[in-house]
């Protein structure tokens, strides 16, 4: 039996990050020991270089590998002139130089997609290139990997109120996706979490997983800070999958699991 877990964070939004939060997700970590930690974007509130710097020795204490996409916040709001001309600047060299990183090992395969774009604000955006690209790599996984790919806004929404955050060339993406194997779509930006299955769009079933703000007092209503913890078993030609829910609790310091969605995969 081969056991994958994914740990997957977002919108940790340093500079407005609580150092028991950034804590607690440490150690929940270094207890789970996933595969990979994935971050999926808006690692910085404002693209600063401290900021920036705090992401990444964060990143560097979880000492785990890591899958990093930016979000619309890591691009520089303010500075107009490192926007035009350097936008992902201060990213790459605290972060690294790619923005659209792959994770692969005997369980899990994950594909990082830039879906930022510095003309918009903070709408994201996926190219034909990118869906393509992204269809061929999910072609080339193996049974009994987990498909994973991590986009920044979500591709669909559950409260009406959020379809205007919705990713910008979804329509196309996710029906090829799903068609090409993808299992799952992470996201993050609207700081709501949930497990949502994906439009039918063929006989493959697949889910939209949304992450909560990790470590940033930037909650959303009365939502605490949350993570998402996905295991995957491939056990005699069998695949399984459940997400789980940790939300942050104050009185003991610590992430704890508050719910378990199991997730029917087709192969």
């Amino acid at each position: 039996m081969t056991v994958s877990r994914v740990l997957h964070l977002s919108d940790t939004h340093f500079g407005t990050e609580q150092t028991l939060v950034v804590e607690a997700v440490l150690e929940l970590a270094d207890s789970m020991k996933p595969d990979v930690v994935v971050l999926s974007g808006d690692i910085t509130q404002r693209a600063r270089r401290g900021q920036f710097a705090a992401a990444r020795a964060f990143i560097s204490k979880l000492s785990r590998p890591t899958l990093v996409i930016p979000g619309n916040h890591d691009i520089p709001l303010f500075n107009v002139a490192a926007r035009i001309l350097d936008p992902y600047g201060g990213y790459r060299r605290a972060i690294g130089m790619d923005l659209e990183p792959v994770f692969s090992n005997d369980g899990v395969l994950a594909i990082g997609v830039n879906t930022t774009r510095p003309s918009r604000h903070k709408n994201g955006e996926i190219s034909r290139e990118q869906v393509d690209r992204v269809c061929a790599q999910l072609r080339q996984a193996q049974p009994h990997q987990l498909r994973i790919v991590v986009v920044h806004q979500p591709v669909r929404a559950v409260v009406a109120s959020d379809t205007r955050n919705l990713l910008i060339g979804r329509e196309a993406a996710v029906p090829a996706w799903v068609d090409a194997g993808v299992d799952i779509v992470l996201g993050g930006h609207i700081h709501l979490p949930y497990v949502a299955p994906l439009p039918a769009h063929s006989t493959r079933r697949a889910w939209a997983v949304q992450a909560g703000t990790a470590v940033s007092h930037r909650v959303r209503g009365a939502i605490p800070n949350s993570v998402n913890l996905i295991e995957h078993r491939f056990e005699d030609g069998q695949v399984s999958c459940r997400v789980q829910r940790w939300d942050y609790d104050r009185s003991g310091r610590a992430f704890v699991a508050v719910n378990s969605t199991s997730l029917e995969l087709s192969r």
